[in-house]
């Protein structure tokens, strides 16, 4: 399947959503319905990307989903930088790992959406460094998703 657009992913079944950065890996799922999306879990990344990939496709797996939404950080005027490169990047060893359909979302501001959305809810510093990026994740999954639904529905 490769890269594909957002509207290309299979219209049914349960979706893992990312937020790749450089030194961890936010992941979300939503329930095969695509009602909503759910923090899963952080995953570290070490110098070898093979035991996040291995991780990430175990929860792939044992979720049964379909396909992948990736985060891509867009700079505020639209512009790709260093970090969508990196994005790509990544994109790439996943796809070199297993051909699923991975599309890309835009995730402008939603790092900063969900840091608000803890500082309000009083969560401790540690607390949002344990979950802002699983959350962030989801922030783009459940982009992603109502996307997909309001178009589809």
């Amino acid at each position: 399947m490769a890269l594909v657009d957002l509207f290309e992913l299979p219209l049914s079944g349960a979706l893992l959503g990312l937020d790749p950065g450089t030194r961890t890996i936010g992941v979300a799922a939503c329930d095969s319905l695509r009602i909503i999306a759910s923090p899963v879990e952080t995953l570290t990344r070490v110098k070898k990307l093979k035991p996040s990939l291995n991780r990430l496709f175990e929860i792939y797996d044992e979720r049964g989903c379909v396909g992948l939404v990736v985060g891509m950080p867009f700079n505020m005027d639209g512009s790709a930088g260093p970090r969508a490169q990196s994005v790509r990047a990544f994109v790439r060893n996943v796809l070199e790992t297993r051909d699923i359909p991975i599309a890309y979302w835009d995730e402008r501001l939603s790092t900063a959406a969900v840091e608000r959305t803890l500082l309000d809810a009083d969560a401790s510093r540690a607390r949002r460094a344990e979950v802002i990026d699983k959350m962030a994740a989801s922030y783009i999954l459940q982009g992603a998703i109502d996307r997909l639904a309001e178009t589809r529905g």
